[in-house]
């Protein structure tokens, strides 16, 4: 035999489950500008390692390698070129202490 749920039950179920899709769904569809993930660090980066700069590239910046956190150490990530934005100017990612740990801001045009 099949329970069926009273409408009052439906609805508090509805109420209680909507904030929590809208916000995953927001998660799924947002931009590339929203998609940053924290990304914690139980100690500091090593310190950045010497890039030499590749020759100028019109129409693009230049990113330079960091340190990023992955199962349990860091691993170099080298530079790379990123198309320019008309107005804006790269300010690239970098590691910002909290408390004991270090947090990742991804870099971003400003």
């Amino acid at each position: 035999m099949r329970k069926t749920r009273s409408p009052l039950r439906a609805a508090l179920s509805a109420a209680v489950l909507a904030p929590a899709v809208a916000v995953s769904f927001a998660a799924l569809h947002s931009g590339p500008a929203n998609a940053q993930a924290i990304i914690v660090a139980p100690s500091a980066p090593p310190p950045p390692r010497v890039e030499p700069l590749p020759p100028t590239r019109a129409g693009y910046a230049w990113d330079p390698g960091h340190w990023r956190f992955a199962h349990g150490g860091y691993v170099w990530a080298p530079g790379h070129w990123r198309p320019v934005r008309a107005g804006y100017r790269w300010i690239p990612g970098h590691w910002v202490q909290h408390g004991p740990n270090w947090r990742w801001i991804d870099g971003h045009w400003a």
